[in-house]
């Protein structure tokens, strides 16, 4: 089943311990809608300028996105992003960001989308997920993400989200801030009570946990030692979670389990090397494989 995803598509400047880049394939977008072409019929909403690399989209092409939804704004800038990762891999330090093309994004799906069953809105601006969501007929399931930034500076408009969408991912920092609770599980149970069904709260190198009013799923992190670029680790889980329940076509119990492994794999594919650099070689099969080694180290 189709599944439409909004989010950025930007430019990212990265130094770590391991190398730097500059002006990178980046975004939210790309990141989530990537990850979930490799589990369902996967469509990208984003707007970028004139800068634009082609090359760029050809790389989403090559994985099966479909791009009739992507905006090139004649006259203006790609959004760009310059991060610096310390020895500690958890955390990252934003030099610079420039929204340009993205300020004040209002996006409306393209009219051939506007009956996708599946709506994956990607880490941005509530304000530009509503603008979509009402261009479109009711999706089946709508799953949206967010940060920091949107709890502390469009907090109003979050909250309106809330109550439009049927599951919230996000990670436990950010879950603590949206509630004002200390404790990771007493805070997805309040924001339970803010509108979603469920939420999905990511736990870095611990691993993440789905919480709805009769359910509660956790899974590990994948148990790799090859962190190269924790870049679009968090939009990579988000597509890759969407994508597998996609396929799936349901919210089964068995569905959900299955969607949060897929997801911690996908994740732990993409942060072993800058941008798409690892992921753009990366098939279902590895995957496969990836997951039934991750079965096997997990106990019942």
């Amino acid at each position: 089943m189709s599944l439409v995803t909004l989010g950025s598509a930007a430019y990212d400047t990265l130094d770590s311990p391991f190398g730097s880049r500059v002006r990178a394939l980046g975004g939210a977008g790309v990141y989530a809608s990537f990850a979930a072409s490799f589990f369902t019929e996967s469509r990208l909403i984003a707007v970028v300028g004139e800068d634009w690399n082609p090359e760029y989209s050809e790389t989403l092409r090559s994985r099966g996105v479909d791009l009739a939804g992507l905006e090139i704004r004649s006259g203006e800038k790609t959004m760009s992003w310059h991060g610096r990762y310390p020895a500690d891999m958890n955390r990252c330090d934003t030099l610079d960001i420039q929204l340009n093309v993205m300020d004040g994004y209002r996006p409306t799906a393209p009219e051939a989308w506007k009956n996708a069953p599946y709506l994956l809105l990607g880490n941005g601006a509530p304000e530009a997920d509503m603008s979509l969501l009402d261009s479109m007929e009711r999706p089946k399931l709508v799953i949206a993400d967010t940060m920091n930034f949107y709890i502390d500076n469009a907090r109003e408009a979050l909250e309106t989200l809330l109550r439009r969408i049927d599951g919230l991912i996000l990670n436990d920092g950010e879950a603590r801030q949206l509630t004002g609770v200390g404790s990771t599980l007493d805070a997805a149970r309040k924001i339970l009570e803010m509108g979603p069904r469920f939420v999905v709260v990511k736990r870095g190198e611990y691993g993440a946990l789905w919480m709805s009013e009769s359910e509660l799923y956790l899974v590990p992190s994948y148990p790799t030692s090859k962190v190269v670029d924790p870049t679009g680790a968090g939009d990579s889980f988000a597509g890759a979670m969407m994508g597998v329940l996609a396929e799936a076509q349901d919210l089964t119990p068995a569905s959900i389990k299955k969607a949060l492994l897929y997801a911690t794999v996908v994740a732990s594919l993409n942060i072993e090397g800058f941008s798409l650099e690892r992921f753009r070689n990366v098939r279902r099969e590895e995957i496969e494989e990836r997951v039934a080694k991750f079965r096997e180290s997990l106990v019942y």
